[in-house]
């Protein structure tokens, strides 16, 4: 009687809240207490770690680093008499060498190098490892201290080799190649200007070798190792692992996990060495409670990962659980196991637009389930209210090379993509990895009326009122009493291609673009943007993080 009339008191949908409240903490003592056992503390949960057997991980090191700062000097042509003749002896002799493997036809090198239309450049970047052979990433560009070079604004990297930091011109291996157009960003706010000496090549540069997981044991030992290697080999499929040592073992990625390696490398990791029944179900019961209430829950999640598809049966009590985060990594792990549970319960996540894990879930997805399956979710979050999810839903689209995305290759410089199944319009630029303009909401037109000029008067876009066509006017970057004009439509992706496609040869009668290059094309967009020229939110993705390299 007296909990009828307190739940008559209740608005239903705090009464159903506290229920389902009430519920989850009866459920995770469920857990804590076991079948009849004491509840137990975090600290004896972490304790119980230690009776659980014998991990990979304890036995040996796992050698594959994120990321190897590399480095390496070139040239940058195609200045406009703002380079410099000066280099340092011995990196010209360098170039010499390497501009004649590269062109042996060549003879004048000595005043290609001391033209003012070159500059030589130190080039350095972080070569991300858990990639595969021939996958780009960023490189930075820095005109060398103490030359004259002045800008490096409109030039291209014409070909660098790349070594591990502190290893050049010594005879050690090239782990990556480099080459593009410079990319010097002008749209960031700043007030000191502009340092148009450094500039980088987004996704640059090119991983030249597939590098191996080598797992090191920590005491060589010839039946460690074969222990080891049958382990891995049963949890993850034939030849994942060859013992070519005592001490080393080599590892290849299953392919489920090729999209996600540093994740692979964890579950080697905490994978136990021994197994029986009796032992797995106390390891499932330890993590699954750990899951529940301990801070650190990646490990495990990962530790279940690990022991497979019998922790199917207890992850899936978890997704009744009101806490999120948990419910995120039980179903990710299934859905990663392979079970439609895991799936339908972040399915749920990505769509609820009061959850904060939305886009992890989005990820997660997209990484394991099926193509259909990750399609379908990402194409309804583009037309989300939030554009941090719609960017998150286009990226994951973008990988899966959905037909929801237009991409056309823009002067073999960067690509123009269209969507259309957005409500909301936005501009995407990005700032790193590959050069993209992203157009969400297309087609967005140009209001009538606009003018729009680049902050160094070069290049204009005139959309007069009443007019049928925009005017986009350019003055050669390199003949400045040279005016080239052409007419557009008020179509932005249509102004885009106008301004950047290059041009036709001498003999054709029409030009078919201005050539503006990628990085005066995206600061043209941010001021339209700026000026309600075109009505779209404007945003720019982050700068290369490549960071302070030590050096030798």
């Amino acid at each position: 009687m007296a909990i009828g009339f307190l739940r008559m008191s209740i608005p239903m949908d705090i009464w159903q809240r506290k229920t389902v409240s009430i519920a989850s903490i009866l459920l995770i003592g469920f857990f804590i207490a076991g079948c009849g056992e004491p509840a137990r503390s975090s600290k004896e949960l972490l304790a119980l770690e230690t009776d659980l057997g014998t991990t990979i991980g304890s036995l040996a090191e796992v050698f594959s680093p994120d990321v190897i700062g590399v480095e390496g000097y070139a040239l940058v042509g195609g200045l406009n008499g703002t380079g410099s003749a000066e280099c340092p002896p011995e990196i010209r002799a360098y170039l010499t060498k390497y501009i004649l493997k590269q062109l042996p036809e060549y003879k004048n090198v000595e005043k290609f190098i001391s033209s003012r239309n070159t500059a030589v450049v130190l080039v350095d970047g972080l070569m991300p490892i858990a990639v595969s052979k021939n996958q780009h990433f960023d490189v930075r560009v820095t005109a060398l201290p103490g030359t004259q070079t002045t800008s490096l604004e409109g030039g291209e990297l014409w070909g660098a080799e790349l070594w591990e930091v502190g290893k050049f011109n010594i005879g050690a291996k090239v782990l990556a190649n480099a080459e593009g157009p410079i990319f010097i960003d002008t749209i960031t706010d700043s007030t000191s200007g502009t340092n148009k000496r450094v500039g980088y090549v987004l996704a640059g540069g090119t991983v030249l070798d597939e590098y191996k997981i080598n797992l090191v044991l920590r005491q060589p030992d010839y039946r460690a190792a074969s222990l080891i290697r049958n382990r891995l080999n049963e949890r993850f499929g034939e030849d994942i692992a060859k013992a070519v040592s005592p001490s080393r073992i080599e590892l290849k990625v299953p392919a489920k996990y090729r999209k996600h390696k540093q994740r692979f490398i964890s579950v080697v990791k905490a994978t136990y060495l021994a197994e029986t029944p009796e032992i797995t179900k106390k390891r499932i019961s330890t993590f699954v409670r750990k899951l529940a209430v301990s801070e650190d829950k990646y490990t495990s999640e990962i530790a279940l990962e690990a022991i497979g598809n019998e922790c199917l049966k207890k992850l899936a009590i978890l997704l009744n659980l009101s806490n999120e985060q948990v419910r995120l990594r039980a179903a990710r792990c299934m859905l990663n196991l392979g079970s439609d549970r895991g799936l339908e319960a972040l399915r749920q996540i990505a769509l609820n637009k009061g959850s904060a894990y939305r886009v992890e879930a989005l990820e997660a997805i997209a990484a394991t389930a099926n193509r259909n399956d990750a399609a379908s979710v990402s194409r309804r979050l583009l037309r989300d209210e939030d554009f941090d999810i719609r960017l998150a839903a286009y990226e994951q689209l973008r990988k899966l090379d959905d037909i929801a995305i237009a991409q056309r290759l823009i002067a073999r410089n960067f690509y123009l993509e269209q969507i259309a199944q957005t409500e909301q319009a936005a501009i995407f630029v990005s700032r790193s990895g590959q050069p993209r303009i992203v157009l969400f909401g297309s087609p967005i037109i140009v209001r009538d009326n606009t003018f729009v000029q680049s902050a160094d008067g070069n290049i204009t876009i005139n959309a007069p009122a009443g007019q049928k066509y925009a005017s986009i006017v350019r003055k050669h970057p390199k003949r400045p009493g040279v005016i080239l004009q052409l007419k557009s439509s008020f179509e932005l992706g249509d102004i885009i291609r106008t301004l950047c496609e290059e041009p036709l040869k001498k003999t054709d009668q029409v030009h078919r673009g201005l050539n503006v290059s990628y990085a005066d094309m995206i600061a043209l967009l941010k001021q339209m943007c700026d000026k309600d020229a075109v009505q779209a939110e404007f945003r720019a993705g982050p700068l290369p993080k490549i960071g302070l390299i030590v050096k030798r």
